[in-house]
């Protein structure tokens, strides 16, 4: 087996990185940048990203053998300070890395800086903004240097130990940003104590409010020359914290969002805090103390000797030692020490002459063995690389939870288990010890662990679940067989475990068997929600029928998804259950189809009723004709027939006069079958009913005849009623005549005046000699004297008004007849010079080529021609091109046959004749010839072309014709040859 990469590995940088300028006393890095302090007062630069490398000579200048004490570099590699140690004391230098001088921190002049916190928050390339310095007289002090300023922008002192004085070997700050500023969190370190400070506003304010407060810091025994302090930094953030102190390695997590109050007032920032015994370090019983430090994500690496030894942070333990191939010159000091770089995520160990860089290759790989060990199974689990890693880890919490028999939680963790164990194996574990519930957990969990394309798996366990659950349900029936209210609790709690259940996974259960399982327990109430879920409507709908709850079931039915067929399907049951709430319903839904539902109504009608009581089919059939106009001849049908049956035939009346399709533009006015109608009236004794059919069936005697049996006033406006057959209204009138004159009862001379008075009501229709026939014969004439004469006279008038109108129509005639024989004898008197309107050349002389033309009959040299009463005057010839030019073509191809006609007539040999009738000689004598010029006389001369209405019609037409575009097109002016064209200059004004 491959055995795996260490995490940290040790590879040589830089063997001679002094360049001669002495031996390296300090080095620091950031950005994949590294700066050496030597022992004679050079810092050399080395920017490996850029591959570029620089000398600054900081003892130039000073008396005596001059040494770098400390550098420091910010975590972008752009900014750096120094101290540099000689016989004259100590001074602090800052340089940026595009100076080529650096700059003498005048201000510091005697102090030895041994530690630097830099605002990782705000640096940037340009500006240090706030940087604190701690010395070695153990006191703090503000710095900030602008790189285009060339000089420091100010140095502040900030405070000083005076409890007890000790150097500051190591510093940290953070920053957060808050609603009333900027909130700092700086943590330094002496050799036996680590400072915590915090504050909001500016360093100085921070720092002077522990005038009057006390720092807040922690003491550990023992004493350690060469104390330090680290953060371990993610994405421009602390994580956690480092102390190398005497007692060993003091670590913490770091939570600057956190608001925890310290006993002393301060915010304590600092989170599940351990320390790390130097014991463990070693191989003996002696404890070694590190002479340097370094922090990763999850390890420590502790200078010991010349070996590195990596210990892991959370297990405490040592994982790896690192060596070093050092120089023979070197190898008697050993190395010196470490230091880190958070950007490039390197670390980098050096001694007297040479850098070795020590590189990280996936330090968290084996980190969730590590937590697992010591039972951190959430650490462990955000750690695991793959489901594999997880399943170990949930399988470790799957066993120690069934081993302390909390089963259910075991369940939740063997669910969420995919490859360590197979599903049949976890369950026989549950089935073994009896734990249904926990087996209904397990079977749960892995539902909602499964992938959706899993069908066939998911289906099989929901169906094992449904049994568990029934199964439980019927456990708990069995437990509680007295009733207990903790029983009827977890009754109540399981049922609705299980409806919620049901409900997931309606989709995925099968519902054939999911229904079979359901009955085989018992359990009604369960299968018709289940039922109600899959839309197995028809199934709840008869349930709730059967418990004689109609409003629910009407409810069901009234869900959008329900199929329109089960309303017509339940209709009977749910009508005779609750008549007014189904009717109610049916009012209420849509599209549904009143003759579907005669069957339901008609066994609901078939049932006694009280007579006050509402009847809730006839209430039905009432909305669907008046409000759903519903036109089925059914639904009609079964009204009237409902209408028939009540003793109030009021309804029933209106019902028949309201015509329901009166308006239309076809179809009936009303839709009950009448030949059914009235045999419904005449069973049930509807007469006037009766009589309102007949009369709608236009059967005007039989209704009068019924009529005449209940109601002769109902008999008079049923006779009355006809008006376009005067003779059946006659017929109609004598019927109710001979009723009225028979039923009298009177005095013969009463009932002669009640029969006079009844002829007024007919408006004339009827006359005295009409109803003569009903009386008895040995009536006297003379109670009919007035009667008669009255008659007698009103016939006089009429003779005397047809004489008249004789006279009227002979006088007409007559006058006919003498304007036919003056229409012979017209004429008009023209001028010699008249002008045809056509040619302009003179009616009166033309030459030969108008006479003896087209039949008409010449006068001299005269040609035919045309006068009109308006006093234009044209030649037959003329006027017959232009009216065939202006009108129709249909018209015009008319005229011109006329015209062919009568040129082929005027050649055969004819008699003489002037054009005139003789006044023996009829109008409908006239020849064929005749016939055809006066037929072409009609359409060409009926009215003048240019008074009349040919005239007005030319406005609409073109003044060019179509047939006259190329008359038109010989008008256009075209534009000569341009070469021949002269050009005219207009003199400028």
């Amino acid at each position: 087996m491959e055995q795996k990469r260490q995490v940290f590995s040790v590879d040589l940088l830089e063997r001679y990185a002094a360049k001669g300028r002495g031996v390296i006393t300090c080095m620091a890095a950031g950005n994949d940048v590294i700066v050496l302090g030597t022992s004679k007062g050079w810092i050399i630069r080395h920017d490996f990203g850029v591959g570029d490398s620089y000398d600054i000579d900081l003892s130039a200048g000073r008396p005596g053998d001059q040494s770098i004490h400390r550098v420091f570099v910010d975590p972008g590699g752009s900014h750096c300070i120094a101290t540099i140690v000689g016989p004259g004391g100590a001074d602090t230098f800052y340089t940026h890395a595009k100076w080529t001088r650096p700059r003498l921190l005048s201000k510091l002049k005697g102090l030895i800086v041994n530690a630097v916190a830099w605002n990782r928050q705000l640096i940037t390339e340009a500006s240090t903004r706030e940087v604190i310095l701690g010395t070695d007289n153990g006191q703090l002090h503000e710095i900030a240097v602008d790189e285009k300023d060339k000089r420091e922008k100010y140095i502040k002192f900030l405070f000083e130990l005076k409890e007890l004085p000790e150097a500051f070997t190591g510093l940290q700050m953070e920053t957060a940003n808050v609603i009333n500023g900027t909130r700092y969190y700086v943590m330094a370190v002496t050799p036996t104590r680590l400072y915590s400070y915090t504050g909001i506003g500016s360093l100085e304010s921070v720092f002077a409010s522990y005038v009057d407060r006390t720092v807040h810091f922690t003491e550990l025994p023992g004493d350690i020359a060469n104390s330090e302090l680290h953060f371990f930094i993610n994405q421009r953030r602390a994580v956690y914290f480092a102390w190398l102190s005497g007692a060993g390695i003091y670590h913490g997590g770091l939570n600057f969002g956190a608001q925890h109050s310290s006993p002393d007032g301060d915010q304590n920032f600092v989170e599940n805090k351990a320390l790390l015994s130097y014991s463990r370090l070693g191989e003996g019983t002696e404890a070694v103390k590190p002479s340097s430090m370094a922090v990763s994500e999850f390890h420590f690496l502790l200078l010991i000797g010349n070996k590195v030894k990596v210990v892991n942070r959370i297990s405490e333990q040592i994982v790896e030692e690192l060596y070093f191939d050092q120089a023979s010159d070197a190898a008697s000091r050993g190395i010196i020490g470490l230091c880190s770089d958070a950007s490039a995520g390197l670390f980098y160990a050096y001694d007297q002459n040479s850098i070795f860089q020590v590189s990280v290759n996936d330090e968290g790989r084996d980190m969730w063995k590590v937590y697992l060990d010591l039972k951190e199974y959430a650490a462990a689990l955000a750690n695991c690389r793959d489901a594999l890693q997880k399943d170990q880890v949930y399988l470790v919490q799957a066993e120690a939870a069934f081993s302390a028999k909390d089963f259910l939680r075991a369940a939740s963790f063997y669910a969420k288990i995919n490859y360590v164990l197979s599903f049949e194996e976890i369950s026989l574990k549950f089935i073994s010890m009896g734990e249904q519930d926990a087996l209904r957990t397990f079977l749960l969990r892995k539902l909602d662990n499964l992938a959706k394309d899993d069908t066939c798996q998911i289906t099989m366990i929901s169906t094992w679940i449904t049994e568990l659950y029934l199964d439980k349900i019927n456990r708990v029936l069995l437990e509680d067989e007295g009733a207990s209210e903790k029983g009827a609790l977890e009754y109540q709690s399981i049922i609705k475990e299980f409806r919620a259940f049901l409900s997931d996974s309606k989709d995925v259960l099968d519902e054939a068997t999911t229904m079979k399982l359901l009955k085989s327990y018992g359990r009604v109430d369960e299968l018709v929600f289940f039922a109600n879920l899959k839309e197995q409507h028809e199934i709840v709908v008869h349930h709730y029928i059967q418990q004689g709850e109609s409003k629910k079931a009407l409810q069901v039915l009234q869900k959008p998804n329900v199929p329109i067929d089960l309303q017509y399907k339940f209709a009977p049951d749910l009508i005779m259950l609750d008549a007014y709430e189904t009717v109610e319903s049916w009012m209420t839904t849509k599209d549904l189809n009143p003759r579907k539902l005669i069957p339901a109504m008609m066994r609901y009608s078939s049932e006694p009723h009280a007579k006050n009581e509402t009847h809730e089919v006839i209430k039905y059939l009432e909305y669907s004709v008046h409000r759903l106009q519903n036109e089925d001849p059914g639904v009609h049908n079964l009204l009237l027939s409902l209408y028939a049956k009540q003793e109030d035939e009021s309804s029933l009346l209106r019902f028949l006069q309201c015509k329901f399709g009166k308006g239309r533009s076809s179809g009936p006015e009303f839709f009950y079958d009448p030949k059914y109608a009235l045999r419904l009236c005449l069973k049930e004794k509807r007469m006037r009913a009766c009589v309102h059919i007949y009369s709608m069936m236009s059967m005007h005697e039989e209704a009068v005849a019924l009529a005449l049996q209940v109601d002769p006033e109902l008999a008079m406006a049923e006779a009355d009623k006809v008006e376009d057959d005067e003779e059946l209204r006659k017929k109609l009138w004598l019927m109710v005549a001979k009723h009225v004159i028979e039923q009298e009862k009177g005095t013969k001379r009463e009932n002669i005046r009640k029969a006079i008075a009844f002829l007024k009501e007919t408006d004339g229709l009827l006359k005295i000699e009409d109803i003569l026939p009903f009386f008895p014969d040995f009536a006297l004439i003379d109670d009919f004297k007035e009667a008669i004469c009255s008659s007698l006279e009103d016939y006089n008038e009429q003779i005397e008004n047809l004489k008249q109108e004789m006279n009227d129509a002979t006088h007409g005639a007559d006058n006919i007849r003498n304007d036919i024989s003056a229409l012979a004898q017209r004429y008009a008197v023209i001028d010699r010079d008249e002008e045809c309107g056509v040619c302009r050349k003179k009616i009166l002389n033309v030459g030969r080529d108008y006479q003896m033309s087209w039949g008409y009959t010449s006068a001299g040299s005269m040609a035919p021609f045309y006068v009109f009463p308006c006093g234009h005057a044209f030649h037959a010839q003329c006027l017959i091109t232009h009216v065939t030019g202006c009108t129709s073509q249909m018209q015009a191809e008319y005229i011109l046959d006329l015209q062919k006609q009568l040129t082929l007539l005027s050649n055969e040999p004819r008699k003489d004749s002037s054009g005139g009738l003789s006044e023996e000689e009829p109008l409908t004598s006239m020849t064929p010839l005749e016939k055809i010029r006066s037929q072409l006389d009609d359409a060409i001369a009926s009215e003048c072309p240019f008074c009349g209405d040919l005239m007005i019609r030319e406005i609409s037409l073109p003044f060019i014709l179509p047939e006259e575009a190329d008359v038109a097109a010989s008008w256009e002016i075209k534009p000569h040859n341009p070469g021949m064209q002269k050009s005219l200059s207009l003199p400028a004004y």
